[in-house]
């Protein structure tokens, strides 16, 4: 039951990842947060590390799983996810993601050998028909500027299979020999950091955060709470949760993020909510009780 509660927590923390970061963005714009949220991440994870003094030995092979695993799930992924957002929109993007438990649960079987029960089937199966009645009913009502394309289809489609591609390889390192979350969030982080910094340097996208946040003290404020909830516990969290559980009923709980942010939206931006949402929520709440049903 323990990977499956910290997969639950990782799901709440991105939650409020996500507000904190929808406000920084507006602020700074995507890809200048996406970097510094990765650099950010880095430097408290060093911190916590280094004062937690957490053992920083692992083979050689446990390395390049977690390497690979950010290569595949920070760099390809969610490189894809924001191609697949920027041609279909964020409604149909996040509608894709929600084949990122069934990529896992299959890659899963084939590489790791975890087979699901009849129960965790139906709970999984459950839990992403609430999900998906959430995430299409909450943007129903707004006009869209987008259309289906199937390159947008296709991006959004291998951004979920490179996010769960990233879970598996990261289990793999996990299931050699126990490996500390933060030290492996940290492999993962730096990993995806060495790679998209130098190109987004060469592109001139990227500019100084020391002047931008000085000029913008909002900004940083946002930046600084969704990196801490996001990146650094985040992350650490769900790989933690993956090494406990198995990967498809983690990733599962970790995908219920649209259905925990209705309360958020209800009572902090104040947002109505409608029939359809709360009846998607609680169809999630349904298959997420389905899931826990083999601990009683």
């Amino acid at each position: 039951m323990f990977g499956e509660l910290i997969a639950l927590l990782t799901a709440f923390l991105w939650s409020g990842t996500s507000f904190a970061f929808t406000e920084a963005a507006k602020r700074i714009g995507s890809l200048q947060l996406n970097v510094t949220r990765m650099m950010l991440a880095l430097v408290f994870l060093s911190i916590i590390i280094f004062s937690f003094n957490f053992s920083l030995k692992l083979s050689s092979i446990q390395f390049y799983f977690l390497v690979a695993s950010g290569f595949a799930g920070l760099v390809f992924g969610d490189t894809f996810l924001f191609k697949s957002f920027r041609l279909i929109g964020a409604r149909l993007g996040m509608l894709l993601m929600a084949l990122v438990p069934a990529f896992s649960a299959v890659l899963a079987y084939l590489f790791l050998n975890e087979e699901l029960s009849a129960v965790s089937i139906l709970g999984i199966v459950v839990t992403l028909t609430g999900i998906i009645i959430v995430v299409v009913e909450k943007n129903s009502f707004s006009k869209s500027i987008f259309q289906i394309s199937k390159a947008g289809i296709l991006f959004g489609i291998f951004g979920a299979i490179g996010q769960a591609s990233g879970l598996v390889l990261a289990k793999n390192a996990f299931e050699i020999s126990d490996i500390n979350g933060f030290v492996a969030a940290f492999i993962r982080l730096f990993s995806a950091v060495i790679l998209i910094l130098p190109v987004t340097l060469l592109l001139k996208r990227f500019k100084n955060p020391f002047k931008l946040f000085k000029k913008d003290v909002v900004a940083f404020k946002a930046t600084i709470t969704g990196t801490i909830l996001g990146p650094v516990l985040g992350i650490t969290f769900s790989l933690i949760a993956i090494a406990n559980a198995k990967i498809g009923i983690a990733s599962t709980l970790m995908s219920t993020m649209p259905v925990i942010m209705l309360p958020i939206s209800r009572y902090y931006y104040k947002e109505k909510l409608s029939w359809r949402s709360i009846v998607g929520a609680i169809i999630t709440v349904t298959g997420v009780a389905i899931l826990f049903l083999k601990w009683f």
